[in-house]
């Protein structure tokens, strides 16, 4: 029955700002018709979502899946699953894996990786380094969702931080150029003050304070005066402090922005007084920060001065991060909980469903040009979640389907609950269970 045509009864739908009662009917990969009473012949599969609400699949635009080269922490294959049954149904890959993707012949290799392991939507961002313009000139733009620059530090060669190279791909580039702001002098004279107070045994409490507001503020600025003044398109990756919105508008529709930043899952979450119970568990580049940074985010997330929610999702072994803190990686997996969390917020009175859906469904369809996706309309693919969103549940390791088998979210209580996930019309999971023939697409940008 997976492979039939679909009609989903009496679902309550929350879709560009509305939240509504209707029927969908779903034709092969694409939602064929959305009405309030729809009647099909006995050959389609009815399901009847009373009780139930559905929202488009979510479009994370940030997440390091480690393959290839990695994938002692993770591959494609687990963590699409894991993204599957957190609701994200399409995602965005970075480039900092081994090798990097900052040839046309990587990143046409990750594509293939995909294709035969994926069992999400795909797509793979390019990497910008000081020597590659040549290649980023080349790129086909339907394809490649974005540019990613490291303006902080990074693997291996992929810090930009020869000026005029930047600026050279900030003018020359048409694809949305989104980058990690934190600034590499800052950073490393912090971190030098530290170790020699503590050694290499610094507590978490510090990283804050060595991956700073300053760091973070300092490098946005700059990207974002670079962007002003080339007239780039300016993507900024996981604000995590305050200061950092005045940078950022909410005057104009997201459409019209030419610089629109991400806030990321764990930063509304944690603040600096988890670091003493959750250590290198939640020790993520930038860093949480206080709790006022955390209010501020929310505040800015639900007044547009932040265009979108995504997770950073970025798995290290627990043998890894339980080293100290000069040696345990930053980074954590979050795909399978990101969309819990942000329900559980919901619930408590900090987000509403419909600004959920704007944020981490239709404004990355929008912000990279996503083909089709991201909305529950006629004509678009029929990538949909079921939620229940009165189910509470227990973040548990027996749980996780990460390849790390650890959440940082372990011991959480959750209200509300990923039901099913429906991809290119196919149920690919449900029940808890990810169905084991793969429906993912490669995702296609409508660019000229």
């Amino acid at each position: 029955m997976n492979q039939s045509n679909k009609l989903i009864k009496n679902a309550t739908l929350v879709n560009e700002n509305e939240i509504l009662q209707c029927d969908l009917l779903i034709c092969g990969n694409r939602i064929e018709k959305i009405a309030s009473n729809i009647e099909v012949s006995p050959n389609y599969e009815v399901i009847d979502a009373s009780g139930k609400y559905i929202i488009p699949g979510l479009i994370d635009d940030q997440v390091h899946f480690r393959e290839p080269g990695l994938t002692h922490k993770a591959c494609i294959h687990t963590e699409s699953k894991a993204a599957l049954a957190g609701g994200i149904t399409s995602f965005l890959e970075m480039p900092n894996t081994k090798p990097q993707t900052t040839t046309r012949a990587e990143w046409e290799a990750k594509n293939r990786i995909a294709a035969e392991t994926s069992f999400a939507n795909y797509a793979f961002m390019f990497g910008g380094t000081n020597d590659n313009l040549e290649e980023i000139l080349a790129l086909d733009n339907k394809r490649v969702p974005a540019l990613k620059l490291f303006l902080g530090s990074s693997t291996g060669n992929m810090l930009v931080d020869n000026p005029e190279v930047l600026r050279a791909i900030f003018s020359s580039t048409k694809l949305v150029i989104a980058v990690h702001c934190e600034d590499e002098q800052s950073i490393r004279t912090n971190l030098k003050a530290a170790q020699e107070k503590y050694g290499d045994d610094i507590p978490m409490a510090e990283h804050p304070l060595i991956r700073s507001e300053e760091a973070c503020y300092l490098s946005s600025s700059q990207a974002v005066a670079l962007a002003k003044e080339t007239g780039a398109r300016l993507h900024v990756f996981h604000v995590s402090t305050a200061k950092e919105l005045e940078l950022f508008r909410n005057d104009i529709p997201l459409k019209e922005k030419k610089i629109t930043a991400e806030v990321c899952i764990h930063h509304l979450w944690f603040s600096a007084e988890d670091y003493q119970t959750k250590g290198t568990r939640i020790k993520w580049n930038p860093a949480v920060k206080t709790k006022e940074d955390r209010a501020a985010l929310w505040e800015g997330l639900n007044t547009d001065l932040l265009d979108v929610l995504a997770t950073d999702h970025a798995p290290h072994t627990e043998e890894e991060k339980n080293q100290v803190y000069t040696k345990a990686p930053s980074g954590g997996p979050l795909v399978q909980h990101a969309l819990p969390a942000l329900l559980t917020a919901y619930h408590q009175g900090k987000i509403t469903l419909e600004k959920i859906v704007q944020k981490a469904c239709h404004n990355p369809a929008l912000l990279f040009d996503v083909k089709d996706r991201g909305y529950i309309r006629e004509g678009y693919y029929a990538d949909l979640v079921v939620l229940d969103l009165d189910k509470e549940f227990e973040v548990t390791k027996k749980d996780v389907l990460y390849q790390c088998g650890w959440s940082p979210f372990e011991g959480t209580q959750f209200k509300g609950y990923v039901e099913a996930t429906l991809l290119n019309g196919q149920w690919a999971y449900s029940k808890g269970q990810v169905h084991p023939q793969s429906a993912a697409m490669e995702l296609t940008f409508d660019r000229e």
